[in-house]
């Protein structure tokens, strides 16, 4: 099956840019009677997975939510346990994501995050930053509203040191400050778990995404998976507000 799925995707019709919601591991967990920082490790396996098949079939960007802005609100030891995770991941797959050229980067504010995790990240980052392959964005510490918040705080502060024009402001100028600035806008969102929310995600650059949802939680997804939905993506029409 994942064979012909694979034989029937069109190679020069990749999605440029994948965003995923990376849902479902704790209900992962709960289904097997297991604590949830099992779902999170079962889901960092996932990670694996699905990076090298996107590294493989030629996909630009990878943008995956790893940790928003109100995740804090879960309880502390499951946060700590989540952070912890982030440094063991770096610290055990940044080498060979440096030996398949994938450019490692971040999207949100970092500084909140342990030391630990802060250091492993900027280590990661310059390791790969002169890489040409896929980009693996893990978006960490991010809202999009917060984002979006941070951007309009700067341009009015730019404004008022007379820096820029008001007549300079349109959507390319507002993009230009937002944490997203150097990634094109995702082609294709996903969001496995069977939830249909955005959770604050990505909401500027959603704007004219497709979308495709699943009942599958993350630690379950495959590259199987991923072949399906680039399918999908590559069967609909994609308009822009236009006709064809």
């Amino acid at each position: 099956m994942e064979k012909n799925t694979l034989n029937c995707i069109d190679k020069n019709n990749i999605p440029n840019h994948i965003a995923i919601i990376m849902d479902g591991n704790g209900r992962w967990a709960k289904k097997r009677f297991l604590p949830r920082t099992f779902g999170h490790k079962a889901g960092v396996e996932t990670i694996r997975e699905i990076v090298k098949e996107c590294s493989s079939l030629g996909v630009g960007y990878l943008t995956l939510y790893a940790f928003s802005t109100e995740n804090w609100k879960r309880p502390k030891d499951e946060v700590s346990a989540l952070m912890n995770l982030l440094v063991q991941y770096l610290k055990k797959e940044i080498k060979e994501l440096h030996e398949n050229n994938v450019i490692f980067n971040t999207i949100g504010d970092i500084s909140y995050l342990p030391s630990t995790a802060i250091k492993e990240i900027e280590k990661s980052k310059e390791l790969t930053k002169y890489n040409t392959g896929l980009t693996l964005t893990l978006a960490l510490n991010y809202g999009s509203r917060n984002d979006i918040k941070n951007a309009i705080v700067n341009i009015l502060e730019d404004y008022k040191n007379k820096k820029i024009d008001i007549d300079d402001v349109d959507e390319d100028f507002i993009r230009n400050y937002l944490s997203t600035k150097s990634l094109p806008d995702p082609d294709i969102l996903v969001r496995p778990s069977g939830e249909y929310r955005i959770s604050n995600f990505l909401l500027w650059e959603i704007a004219y995404s497709e979308f495709w949802f699943s009942d599958i939680y993350w630690p379950d997804f495959r590259k199987e998976n991923l072949h399906k939905l680039i399918l999908d993506y590559q069967n609909r029409e994609r308009r822009f507000g236009g006709l064809k």
